[in-house]
């Protein structure tokens, strides 16, 4: 199982890849690995390893923290807990912006618990104050949606029938629940301009795309939207935005006396464990974000 995280090289025979360097990327859980560094270069190295080759480059890309010019000590936990998620949200948002909204007045998202359904609220929020941010939930995590101040409104999934039906409304569905899918589009029917597929909370079954009312839901694809900015603003522009907004984020989850995000550190294989078997029977609290130090 792999996980999002920073591990200290303890041995190399590669050039360019000295003992004590640290990088970012996404390792198995495990106390040490074996790696075959290649297209080493200032940023990092991607690993040649056989079975990784088929991988997208983003979870094959180990990125050297003594050149990442956003990266601090200080905020590794928050790094680890929010930067590939984040990377989503900024892009969905991006893509979203970028299509006009696709002449949508409102913008329904569902497990917006989740922290990239948050994210990406939290953009588009910024970029259109106007917009209206709708929040489905579970009954359990309404307070802590409504708390996070960027949503006008929030219902439970039993409730959802209850909400206005007949301005334009694009879904973004990060649930990944098929059946909660079917009813979003029957409930808002003709007014559904878009329907977007970002990622699953929930099911196996959440590449399945299609629904019998409604716009043809599309799946969100981040990396998609990044090349498209790199050939229209450049590399150099993209991480600036990605880098910048991803700064400004920690800030806004870690405010307050009641921060939406809480750092809860553990050590050892026992405690991932325990934290894995807890995100599967749904018993971590919506403001937890587990770090393990092995």
């Amino acid at each position: 199982m792999p996980v999002w995280g920073f591990a200290d090289v303890v041995d190399s025979n590669v050039p360019g890849i000295e003992r004590g360097e640290r990088f970012y990327g996404y390792y198995p859980i495990a106390s040490h690995l074996r790696m075959q560094p290649e297209r080493v270069s200032p940023r990092g190295f991607y690993d040649g390893a056989e079975h990784r080759r088929s991988l997208t480059s983003a979870y094959n890309q180990y990125t050297r923290c003594s050149w990442d010019g956003y990266y601090k000590t200080e905020t590794e936990a928050l790094q680890i807990l929010l930067k590939p998620l984040f990377l989503t949200s900024a892009m969905l948002a991006d893509f979203l912006d970028d299509n006009g909204l696709f002449g949508a007045g409102q913008v329904v998202f569902s497990s917006a618990s989740s922290k990239t359904a948050y994210g990406t609220a939290s953009c588009l929020a910024q970029q259109h104050p106007r917009l209206r941010l709708v929040a489905l939930t579970s009954p359990r995590n309404r307070t802590f949606v409504d708390g996070l101040g960027c949503y006008a409104q929030s219902c439970d999934y039993a409730q959802l029938e209850s909400l206005d039906g007949t301005q334009p409304t694009l879904y973004v569905d990060f649930s990944g629940d098929l059946a909660l899918r079917e009813r979003v589009h029957r409930h808002f029917g003709n007014a559904l301009v878009h329907s977007c597929f970002a990622g699953s909370a929930q099911t196996p079954e959440a590449n399945v795309l299609g629904c019998p009312v409604g716009p043809m839901p599309s799946f969100f694809f981040a990396p998609v939207q990044i090349r498209k900015r790199n050939a229209e603003w450049g590399p150099q522009r993209v991480g600036a935005y990605i880098g910048d907004g991803l700064l400004a984020f920690y800030r806004q989850v870690s405010k307050g006396q009641a921060p939406a995000l809480r750092v809860v550190e553990s050590n050892g294989m026992a405690a991932a464990r325990e934290v894995i078997s807890n995100l599967f029977h749904g018993r971590v609290a919506a403001d937890e974000g587990h770090v393990i130090r092995l």
